[in-house]
This record gives C-alpha cells, structure tokens and sequence, in this order.
C-alpha cells in the first residue's frame, strides 16, 4: 500500500492511499484545484480514484468533495447522519455516488477492505478508518476528543496509524482563543493533545505499530518540532527509539507530506 497526507490541519485535510489499481482519498477539506494539484504533485490522477471516504461533515473535511465527485464521476462514502449534516454543503452528488456506511460495519472497495470506527468529536457521526490490503493495515483516527475503546481496538496492530496530535495544552490554555473555545477543545468531543496522543501512540507500538504520522495540527496551538518532541519524549520513557525502532513524522498542514510505501 501507500500512503501520504495531502494536507492536514485545520484548514484543511485530505489524506491519499492506494493498493495497486484502487485509489481512495479519505476526505477533501480543501478546495477540488489544490487537491487535484496536491495529487499531481505524487503523479496521481483523479480520474483514477475509486472513490473518497469521510470522516465527519466538518468543512476542514469536505470542502473539495462535491467539486470532486462531479468533477470525477466518483462514489462518496459517509455514514447516513453525516450524509444528513453535509448534504447541502456539498451541491448536487448523483445518486449512484451517494454511498453510505455503519460504523462497525466492514465495506469492501475493490481491492481493499474498509473498517470504520466511532471517534468522539462534535460532529453528527464521527468515525474513523482502518484500510487492509490483506496484508497491511493503515488506521486513520483524526478529530476525536478522546482515545475511544473501538478506536484503541481497531488500530491496534496498524502497520502505519494517522493519530490526531492537535494542541499542547499549555499553549490553548495561555492563547488568544475565547473561553467556550478553549473548552470545546478539551473536551471529550474536541481533540487530542500532544501527551494523549504520544500516549496512544506508545500503546500503539507495542502492540507492533510501525510508522506513525501525527496530524491534524493546530496552527495556534501547536508547532510541529513540538508534537514530534512531545511523542519521542513518552517513546524513550518507555524504551522506546523513535528514530531506530519506528517512523515517526508529522503531517504538513498546506503542502504534500512524505510519500509512505508499505
């Protein structure tokens, strides 16, 4: 398989993973253009997709769906409260590309295997994925509040996991943002800071995760040195080598990530 985060933050994500002829974007929370200029930029073609997953209906995740589903004549996965959040955000999708999904539930897109999972996040029906080739397995988990126990059991044994790593908490806590934000963020339906999800990523490593992507920064507050620091830190606690024993990165908010081959 193969993996690479498109974009990721914020403003906007969007993640690519294939497995020989069957392409997948799971979601595009940036505009159709730069998603189609982020895939040519890994000599991907659009045309080629078999389709786009999504997470929630947050627009830092569906922006570019419609653009691209009508542009590209491609199927769009969401589960039925999602697709009941998002539907006129998006424009018209033709019926035969309105695809829907139950958490819990494994869908089978051509070559590869979908298990979705619930996360907790503020949205109608959050979910996360695990993708399996019958070989590898690449878990996705973004936008969750805490770890839940669905997630914890579905990425447990991912070669490759996309763990939320979205803020220090003592730079929300002294920022600029107002109150009612600073809790929304917090909270069990927010997102993840740096210690829980170099926590979880621990856990996850010894249970045989491999490689791991941190993702879904927070522009204000978060910097990338300092999630990767604060994961390597909780690592080497644990005996853990993070530049020997894994392959630990972090996501680029507004450009093309690594390219990642399993």
């Amino acid at each position: 398989m193969k993996f690479c985060s498109l974009y990721s933050g914020s403003s906007g994500n969007s993640l690519f993973v294939s497995c020989r002829q069957t392409k997948l974007l799971i979601d595009a929370g940036m505009s159709g253009i730069k998603i189609q200029n982020a895939m040519k930029t890994i000599e991907e073609d659009p045309k080629s997709l078999k389709g786009i997953l999504v997470t929630h209906e947050h627009r830092d995740h569906i922006h570019g769906i419609g653009v691209l589903s009508r542009r590209f004549d491609l199927p769009v996965y969401a589960t039925q409260k999602t697709w009941e959040a998002m539907d006129e955000c998006l424009g018209k999708i033709s019926e035969g590309n309105r695809k829907t999904f139950d958490p819990g539930k494994d869908l089978v897109i051509e070559e590869l295997q979908i298990s979705p999972f619930k996360t907790s996040h503020d949205a109608a029906q959050s979910c996360g994925f695990v993708i399996d080739d019958g070989i590898k397995r690449i878990g996705i988990a973004t936008d969750t509040g805490v770890v839940t126990d669905d997630m914890l059991l579905a990425l447990k044994g991912c070669s490759l996991s996309v763990v939320e790593s979205n803020h220090d908490l003592g730079m929300l806590e002294a920022g600029a943002y107002p109150f009612y934000l600073k809790q929304r963020i917090k909270s069990e339906y927010g997102h993840l800071s740096n210690e829980v999800a170099g926590n979880l990523v621990k856990t996850l490593v010894e249970n045989g995760g491999q490689t791991i992507v941190l993702a879904h920064l927070s522009q204000e507050n978060n910097f990338p040195l300092l999630a990767f620091e604060t994961t390597s830190r909780i690592l080497q606690e644990s005996g853990i080598d993070p530049q020997k024993d894994i392959h630990l990165s972090v996501a680029k908010r507004s450009s093309v990530s690594e390219i990642i081959e399993l």
